[in-house]
């Protein structure tokens, strides 16, 4: 049986801005197919997006949404999400607006455990603002602002995420959709902080600057970086040095997570005025 886009999408809002070949459609397919297989129901579902191509997912997305500002996916989100602690709250983020601006809040949104769901569209370059460095631009790569190559180290936001608490951290690529959907679906049903790094493809601002052409050697490219956890397990040192491995990277069921947390002190404060 097909599957029925139009219960998830805001149809009317189709065909997407995203320019051909953007990995950002395909994460949306594999998002609403996680959902789909949850079996929750959209009323009870709300999509926070900020500033970039990422941002877009509020639009089309047939749920609550709010498309906030500029790095602060995760304060809203936060509000969301305590004032309405039955609710599936799901932030859409790219590299920049995740890692840069937004870079403290991620940090703090992992350390508090809080049931969010974080979806990092990482492209490695800032796409819709026309090509700048981000906080995941591989060193001597072009960008408007890195004209003789980018000098930055990079890092890698798995595994900040982690080392600042996070208790469901996975990364994939758009090159393997139904991978996407398979860590989606875990992540989602999982009852605490989820990141997510999805390796995306941004062929034109990244791409075609860095002499790689057309999408798919971008996605060639994104291939080449990536590694199964399995087997990035049993590489030396050496040989994990530039790559990344996929699947779930960790998965803890032990911490609080915060809302219930914050219940409890809620509730000792009712007490205590009694």
């Amino acid at each position: 049986m097909a599957f029925n886009y139009d219960e998830y999408l805001r149809v009317d809002k189709l065909p997407t801005l995203w320019c051909w070949g953007c990995g950002d459609g395909v994460i949306l397919k594999s998002l609403v197919r996680a959902i789909a297989k949850l079996g929750w129901k959209m009323d009870d579902v709300c999509i926070v997006s900020g500033i970039g191509c990422s941002g877009r997912f509020s639009s089309y997305i047939n749920c609550n949404t709010v498309h906030t500002t500029h790095g602060r996916t995760i304060p809203v989100a936060t509000g969301i999400k305590l004032a309405n602690p039955d609710k599936h709250v799901i932030i859409v983020s790219g590299d920049g607006d995740a890692l840069a601006i937004g870079g403290n809040h991620t940090i703090h949104g992992c350390r508090r455990n809080i049931d969010l769901n974080f979806i990092v569209i990482n492209n490695f370059i800032y796409g819709l603002t026309n090509s700048q460095v981000s906080p995941t631009t591989p060193q001597g790569f072009w960008t408007v602002t890195t004209q003789y190559g980018n000098v930055d180290p990079n890092f890698d936001p798995a595994k900040l995420a982690i080392a600042a608490g996070a208790t469901f951290v996975a990364r994939e690529s758009v090159v393997e959709p139904k991978k996407i959907e398979k860590v989606f679906a875990e992540g989602l049903a999982h009852n605490g902080f989820s990141f997510f790094d999805i390796f995306s493809n941004c062929h034109i601002n990244l791409g075609r600057k860095n002499k790689m052409g057309e999408a798919i050697n971008t996605l060639n490219w994104i291939e080449s970086l990536t590694v199964p956890k399995s087997r990035y397990d049993t590489l030396s040192a050496e040989e994990q040095a530039g790559k990344f491995p996929t699947g779930v990277l960790h998965h803890d069921t032990d911490r609080i997570e915060y809302c219930k947390a914050y219940e409890s002190v809620r509730l000792k404060a009712q007490g205590a005025r009694k």
